[in-house]
């Protein structure tokens, strides 16, 4: 946030071999996992691949891991319900926590966009050939198999399917299905000075911003800006004490921010995270905060911050909010940066507001195409990336600026963020970008900030505030 302006199918060639007039069977392979390979849908440049392991064991199968090769030229790019680990062209798939375990019988997918002609070969499942259902007792048929490649088909036309990918269990919160979050500014700049009861009432979320460092590695520290104060008449630690209690009582939550463009919160061992859930559990203890928020944008340990929120989450207990802001380049790696940290504490992650703005031009999902900021398609395909790659629809919001001033780039009208959050939710009003199916519980919406919302005439509150209480 700123404080002033702001991812053939292999011709399987099934060999008949001739031998005499006699076919040699196999042994027939002992039951127990196997994985077979799908191509859903192919473009030419790329196409977008499923495996399904199914097991065919009399006992529970806990934890998998499928390993294939990809010819040069041919990559993974974006991948969803899965965890991803490369080297060279050996891409090696495993489990995550709550899809580790099939019962007999039961099968699970994972999906991943390939980019280039090629397919995977060589696969392995646990170590062992892939394989596939346990060979026949009777010979093969003898026909030729077709020389030619199978046709591709285009990505769909037609509107996706409305069935999101097995996630987690959302956690318990009193929040609404869909939210309106707005950052709050605690300091003096062009845009209007608010005292945070002041905040208009189509937020739900209110995040201060911001949180401090202070000269302990990992600690913050809050108190109200003294120019802010000068700005409003006089305006005292008291005052928003006051203010965050009579945003509460309206069943609106105000949440901590820790960062900001300028912020230099340092939590990279464990003596940091023991700091940084300590005194944040502190200023909640002091101003009655409902969570915390971290947007964090000179450096993130994915690591050591999941410590410390786990632990002020043990503090503080299950109504925890723990929302963060990600820049739009820390959510593109599911293993690095803010994309980890989310995936590694998403049984308690309350939501991830990814900035879509100040980012230029990026690849989305779909790993076709550059897509240019402030545009519907942009936001979609970017917020893709996180929905199909681990997190619950209810954990990604999607963060916009609230108009001229807020940002340097990036800036969309009210109507553009509806448009969005329809495409994502309803699978209408999309661009050229049409993602592979809708998330009814996408969670909402963040701006960059209630401050400048006022400043351009609360626009986006009153225009994408009540339009996120139509949604699914």
């Amino acid at each position: 946030m700123k404080r002033s302006s702001p991812l053939i199918l292999s011709l399987v060639t099934v060999l008949t071999v001739a031998l005499g007039a006699a076919w040699l069977a196999k042994p027939a392979h002992a039951a127990g996992p196997t994985a077979t390979f799908a191509k859903v849908s192919d473009w030419g440049t790329g196409w977008e691949g499923k495996y399904t392991i199914t097991n065919e064991g009399s006992s529970s199968l806990t934890g998998w891991r499928l390993a294939f090769d990809l010819p040069a030229g041919t990559t993974v790019g974006t991948y969803w319900e899965a965890l991803l680990h490369s080297s060279g062209q050996r891409y090696t798939f495993s489990n995550q926590s709550w899809n580790g375990t099939i019962a007999p019988g039961a099968s699970i997918s994972f999906g991943f966009i390939g980019s280039g002609p090629g397919s995977p070969t060589n696969c392995q499942l646990n170590g062992a050939e892939c394989g596939s259902a346990p060979p026949p007792t009777t010979p093969p048929p003898t026909t030729t198999p077709p020389t030619t490649a199978p046709p591709t088909t285009s990505p769909p036309t037609t509107a996706p399917p409305t069935t999101p990918p097995p996630t987690t269990t959302p956690p318990n919160d009193d929040l609404p299905a869909h939210i309106l979050t707005g950052y709050w500014h605690n300091f003096d700049n062009p845009a209007v000075e608010l005292r945070l009861r002041e905040v208009p009432a189509e937020y739900d979320v209110v995040a201060v911003a911001f949180a401090e460092a202070t000269t302990t590695p990992g600690e913050v520290t809050f108190a109200i800006d003294p120019g802010l104060s000068a700005a409003l008449g006089g305006y005292t630690d008291a005052d928003f004490s006051a203010d965050v209690q009579t945003l509460r009582s309206q069943g609106r939550k105000v949440i901590i921010s820790v960062g900001g463009e300028t912020g230099r919160v340092a939590v990279n061992d464990a003596a940091s995270a023991v700091a940084f859930a300590d005194s944040v559990y502190a200023l909640i203890q002091q101003y009655g905060f409902d969570g915390v928020d971290i947007d964090l944008e000179n450096g993130l340990n994915p690591t050591y911050m999941a410590q410390a929120l786990r632990s002020l989450r043990a503090q503080v207990g299950a109504g925890l909010i723990i929302a963060m802001a990600p820049q739009t380049i820390d959510m593109q790696n599911p293993a690095t940066s803010y994309f980890k940290l989310a995936l590694d504490i998403q049984d308690i992650l309350t939501v991830v507001n990814t900035q879509f703005y100040n980012s230029g031009a990026m690849l989305g999902c779909d790993q076709r195409f550059a897509y240019s900021q402030g545009t519907v398609n942009f936001i979609v395909a970017l917020a893709c990336i996180q929905l199909e790659a681990g997190l619950r629809p209810d954990q990604v919001g999607l963060g916009l600026p609230a108009g001229p001033g807020a940002a340097g780039g990036g800036v969309v009208a009210p109507s553009v963020v509806n448009a969005a959050l329809d495409c994502l939710t309803r699978g209408t009003s999309c661009g050229s970008f049409q993602p592979p199916r809708t998330y009814p519980g996408l969670r909402g919406a963040m701006t960059w900030s209630v401050n400048w919302d006022v400043t351009n005439g609360n626009s986006f509150a009153q225009t994408v505030g009540p339009h996120l209480d139509t949604l699914p």
